[in-house]
């Protein structure tokens, strides 16, 4: 084994998850955030945790049962693994309630926003609850006991319940009960308080003030709230599934059933209740949650939205878009002037439906081909992509069903675009299609001309307001010819023999990353300056980590921006000296993946769909292609520079796996986001906020005109 190949080279990638969430737990602890930007972080803690239990922790249990031993890079095995991750996450859950209890509550009491238990109610607050449980929430209940006769039922995946010890008051019996409290009704319900006070009580704590209306002829001896996470990594053959849609359907479904790998429970439950659910849902003490506030605060999101606040939230973020883009009217004459980059949320999202939407009624236009991975309720590109069809364009649609958890939405979508005559491809077997490609064909006075839209985030309008992602586009017939390679292989599974822009994984991606950063290594060893910047979400895959290392030892610079999971150790004498890794956890999720490489100054920049991490360059049909366009380029290289200047934001990777603040030392506060905003309100922009208003209409073309 080389030195680079050392354990003690490598960090767990699920404890390096769990530091991520830890990040993005310090943003609610943060008093320089506004409250109600702090309970939305409190609340991404919690659904954050949802998603690694029920995926990343549940396949870990899987290859303990069976009997998987294989240590992962850093030498631990899934044994090894579970042991320190519910270590770690019992001490981030403590945390996370000391900052609810003690700081988030304290605060909205300041604000005059109130949570109350039964005990704080008054008399005309209780004659309400009683009213509105009458009306409102009995009809829905359906209380549950478990006794010879009836089996303890199956629990609801993430519900939230209420578990009992009831006494029969004639045989004295003890009698285990459970109610799930129903999640079609809202968890904050709302109650008459004075003039200036906002004031709720959670729906929980309303049926536990009502259980005895649920169980006459039984004397309740205690009761207390609980919450399973189930496995939800299921696993799906597509080989043998004839119809995918249905599979997935039908996985989506079962998810629903998964072993419990999480068991949440107030802290007042009695030891006889939870020894009945230890052995009912089969868990482990390690795999049991003790919660001293409200369980599961992802309604905390919900209550950062009420209205009438907007004082405890960020100033608005109006997107932005170039004067001059919206002057030209017609996009495709806006984009044959030169490539554009768009830098998203601070740039707006519009142009990109309106591309959709213009191609959709443009009479010139002859086919439209796009690929959707994760895209909103309520999409006005799916709307746009399905008038063009019914306009009788050629329309082709790559819908990713299996992006996780948004299964249910892509199945949605995908039927209502193939109603409307669009020709939908399903992806590839074993493969997920995660590349962001938009491809319009359209007929002009010199022949056939391709549009093209390339970008590192899904074509999604609401998350391309939150999200900080790059696209391109462009009108490069050599980028259009990739673009329709890549369709041609999505759509009929041909390999594409040449691409002259852009690399495809799971093909040569892996290959070209390699390749920039060994020659860079080159570089370095010939006394030559070389120098590396990436920007990712997640660094996890071994072999590119390994290739880092090597570049280090040769006197390659190199700065890593990973949002998320990093399994790479910098500073490590004689391995990774040359090395900095920065996360930037905001009030945007950092989403962008920019990839910058010295190359004898030539200065190379690209952008991606993908991480460096094995799925994405191995098991996802990816891509990454260059911004070659001088003002792009700058562009990228202005995004990298600023988030490696951050000084609020960023946390700093040491080599014992701890991220700590950057060290400030003389230089101003710079927060990379706020900044970057301040750039583009400075530049050339206008505020995109007439939506209707700005729209691009085709104009007559002079092949329509001869």
């Amino acid at each position: 084994m080389n030195k680079y190949s050392l354990a003690t080279n490598f960090i767990n990638r699920e404890l390096s998850w769990l530091e991520f969430n830890q990040r993005v737990f310090e943003n609610a602890q943060d008093k320089e955030n506004p409250l109600f930007e702090r309970l939305k972080f409190e609340a991404i803690v919690s659904s954050n945790l949802d998603e690694f239990f029920m995926v990343r922790v549940a396949a870990l249990y899987d290859q303990v049962d069976a009997e998987f031993t294989k240590p992962d890079p850093a030498g631990l095995t899934p044994k090894d693994q579970l042991d320190k991750i519910a270590s770690r996450a019992h001490i981030m859950i403590r945390e996370q309630g000391n900052c609810y209890n003690h700081s988030l509550i304290p605060a909205m009491k300041r604000e005059k926003i109130f949570i109350l238990k039964e005990k704080e109610l008054s008399y005309k607050q209780k004659m309400f609850l009683e009213d509105y449980y009458e009306n409102n929430i009995f009809p829905v209940i359906t209380p549950m006991v478990v006794d010879k006769s009836r089996p303890f039922p199956l629990v609801v995946n993430k519900s939230l319940n209420i578990a009992l010890l009831l006494e029969d008051k004639e045989t004295k019996e003890e009698i285990f009960g459970t109610i799930q409290v129903p999640s079609v009704l809202d968890r904050l319900v709302e109650i008459p308080s004075i003039e200036g006070n906002k004031t709720f009580i959670l729906l929980e704590e309303v049926i536990r003030m009502n259980l005895d209306t649920l169980f006459s002829g039984h004397k309740i001896l205690t009761s207390a709230y609980y919450r399973i996470t189930r496995n939800a990594d299921l696993t799906l053959d597509e080989e043998g599934a004839e119809d995918l849609l249905e599979a997935i359907q039908e996985s989506i479904k079962a998810r629903k059933w998964g072993n419990v790998v999480r068991l949440e429970y107030e802290s007042c439950m009695s030891k006889t209740l939870l020894k009945i659910l230890e052995e009912e849902l089969e868990v482990s003490e390690e795999q049991e949650y003790e919660i001293n506030t409200p369980l599961d605060l992802t309604f905390l999101m919900k209550l950062s939205n009420i209205k009438g606040y907007d004082n405890l939230r960020y100033p608005d973020i109006k997107p932005l878009m170039k004067a001059e883009f919206l002057e030209d009217k017609d996009i495709f004459s806006a984009i044959s002037k030169g490539d554009i980059l768009f830098h998203h949320p601070y740039e707006s999202f519009d142009p990109i439906v309106f591309l959709v939407k213009q191609a959709a009624i443009d009479p010139n236009v002859l086919a439209i081909k796009q690929t959707l991975y994760r895209v909103s309720g309520n999409s006005p590109i799916v709307e746009a992509l399905a008038q063009a069809a019914d306009k009788g364009k050629q329309v082709t649609v790559l819908v990713e069903l299996k992006a996780r958890f948004d299964e249910e939405n892509n199945i949605h979508w995908a039927k209502r675009l193939e109603k409307s005559g669009c020709h939908v491809i399903y992806g590839l077997v074993g493969l997920k299609t995660h590349c962001k490609v938009l491809l319009v064909v359209r007929k002009e006075k010199s022949g056939i001309k391709r549009y093209v839209h390339l970008g590192t985030g899904n074509y999604n309008d609401v998350t391309a307001k939150i999200y900080t992602d790059v696209g391109l586009f462009t009108g490069n017939p050599y980028f259009g010819a990739d673009a329709s390679a890549i369709f041609n292989m999505l759509s009929g599974h041909s390999e594409p023999k040449s691409l002259y822009k852009t690399a495809v994984a799971p093909i040569n991606l892996r290959s070209k990353f390699l390749s920039l950063i060994e020659k860079e290594e080159e570089n370095a060893k010939k006394g030559i300056k070389a120098k590396i910047v990436a920007k990712m979400n997640s660094l996890a895959d071994t072999g590119i980590i390994k290739a880092l290392y090597k570049a280090s030892c040769a006197g390659v610079k190199i700065d890593l921006i990973v949002r998320g999971i990093c399994c790479l150790r910098p500073g490590i004498p004689n391995i990774s000296e040359n090395i900095t890794v920065r996360s930037i956890v905001g009030r945007f999720l950092e989403h962008s993946r920019i990839f910058y490489f010295y190359s004898e100054g030539e200065e190379l920049v690209f952008l991606s769909s993908a991480d460096w991490m094995d799925r994405n360059l191995d098991r996802r049909v990816e891509i990454l292609f260059p911004v070659e366009g001088e003002q792009a380029k700058e562009k990228a290289k202005k995004i990298l520079h600023i988030c490696l200047q951050d000084t609020v934001k960023a946390r700093m990777l040491k080599a014992d796996g701890n991220y700590l603040k950057v060290s400030r030392g003389r230089k101003k506060a710079l927060d990379c986001q706020q900044k970057l905003y301040e750039i583009a309100l400075n530049e050339n922009y206008i505020q995109a906020e007439r939506e209707v208003a700005i729209t691009f209409q085709p104009i007559t073309s002079e092949i329509e005109n001869e």
